[in-house]
């Protein structure tokens, strides 16, 4: 199929009727929409070239052009260099998933040993003020909203705890009204109280912001990137400032630059090409990491999943053989960085692929607000705001240390000391 023709995501017609009539309007009127690459007042611009080098890699990868000897050449190398990563990425390297696989193992085991981490989202509001068509969160969509008060959060994280989980991650949707960097502030310092770790997914902000942030104890950022394609993304973010493209993709530098100790990246694989998408993802930790070389990097790998009021939300050419030729990938490309598989994947699919090359992993699940009583007690909030996103591995925190203790895995809960 002709590449300017091909279709990766169709955004469903059964989104409410304002959705339809606000998306159809400025498909019609482009000129209507904020140009996705200028930022916006109070956006800080930072002096990095990266993005431009990852652009410009992405653009110039023709991934029908490798063949198996490119391939066999890749697997054959003791360290894996970005020609060979381009490689492992293209069709020709499906035939070689298996050896993809051992070596991705090998690597793991070399650098991780047999531990996988565990660790909780905790979702505190599911305000938004973007409208991403792909998201159960838009602003446009009908769903329940909610924001837990300071008690609430309190009570949440008092829940998980008592599970024996010791690293948490806080999710807001993105909205500066109703979920501004203070409350975050504050969720944080809750969160210290219970946990030893603690990581935010959240709006992009600006440095000062992230270093307020990480003083009042956040460890750790995560941002998807969503598409790395630039005229895909724009066509996929029509409202809020997350349509800014290159506001996110600074994100994670400028929370390394607030002091943050880590950062995650990911594209939303099933947006757009996924091969380009998972490039440009593993460039882009490879550049940070050789700019900022004491930084701890991590990936995610999230595919679409169906969402409140549209379940025909679904990825397009990733499969769980695709999903694992670009992890065995990311693993050989990038030896030290962590691997996190989320719950949109299967039980099946997660306990292999943490036997392969994934070191981090969720349980006792929740994308939506203020209903981990019920995930973990048996009693929900009838005020309980709509999820993000249908997860798919629903497994609690007992069964999955369980599952990767039967598996030959050794679950983490911590490994930081604080003194």
């Amino acid at each position: 199929m002709n590449e300017e023709n091909r279709v990766y995501f169709v955004d469903s017609d059964t989104l409410p009727p304002e959705a339809l009539a606000r998306k159809h309007a400025l498909e019609q009127d482009p000129s209507a929409r904020t140009d996705h690459m200028q930022y916006l007042s109070g956006m800080e611009v930072i002096d990095s070239d990266i993005k431009d080098k990852v652009l410009a890699a992405m653009k110039a990868y023709d991934y029908e052009a490798y063949t198996a000897s490119d391939v066999q050449r890749a697997l054959s190398h003791e360290t894996c260099s970005t020609e060979d990563f381009k490689a492992l990425l293209s069709p020709a390297a499906t035939p070689f998933l298996e050896q993809m696989a051992r070596r991705a193992e090998e690597i793991t085991k070399n650098h991780f040993g047999n531990t996988v981490y565990i660790f909780t989202p905790l979702y505190i509001a599911n305000y938004c003020q973007n409208y991403c068509v792909y998201c159960g969160f838009n602003c446009y969509n009908n769903i329940r909203r909610k924001r837990l008060d300071h008690d609430e959060i309190e009570h949440e994280m008092q829940v998980i705890a008592r599970t024996g989980m010791e690293e948490i991650l806080i999710l807001t949707g993105e909205s500066r009204t109703y979920s501004d960097v203070t409350y975050i502030g504050e969720a944080v310092k809750i969160a210290r109280k219970y946990f030893r770790n603690i990581g935010i997914e959240i709006y992009p902000v600006n440095v000062d912001e992230y270093r307020y942030l990480h003083e009042c104890g956040v460890d750790y950022v995560t941002v998807f990137q969503e598409t790395y394609n630039p005229d895909r993304y724009e066509t996929l973010h029509l409202l809020g400032h997350k349509r800014i493209w290159p506001y996110r993709f600074d994100a994670q530098e400028r929370a390394i630059m607030g002091g943050m100790r880590g950062a995650g990246f990911s594209a939303l694989l099933g947006l757009d090409d996924f091969r380009r998408d998972a490039l440009a993802t593993g460039l882009h930790v490879y550049l940070i990491n050789r700019k900022y070389p004491h930084a701890e990097l991590s990936l995610s790998c999230p595919r679409l999943r169906p969402i409140v009021n549209n379940d025909r939300i679904n990825p397009r050419d990733v499969g769980e053989k695709e999903l694992c030729q670009v992890l065995c990938a990311y693993r050989m490309f990038l030896p030290f960085a962590g691997i996190t598989v989320s719950s949109r994947e299967t039980a099946e699919f997660r306990n292999g692929i943490t036997r392969i090359c994934a070191t981090k992993v969720s349980a006792g699940v929740s994308t939506g607000i203020g209903d981990h009583e019920e995930k973990y007690e048996g009693s929900q909030e009838e005020d309980a705001g709509d999820e993000q996103f249908e997860i798919s591995d629903g497994r609690s925190f007992d069964k999955m240390y369980h599952d990767m203790e039967k598996g030959g895995l050794q679950p983490v809960l911590n490994d930081y000391i604080y003194v």
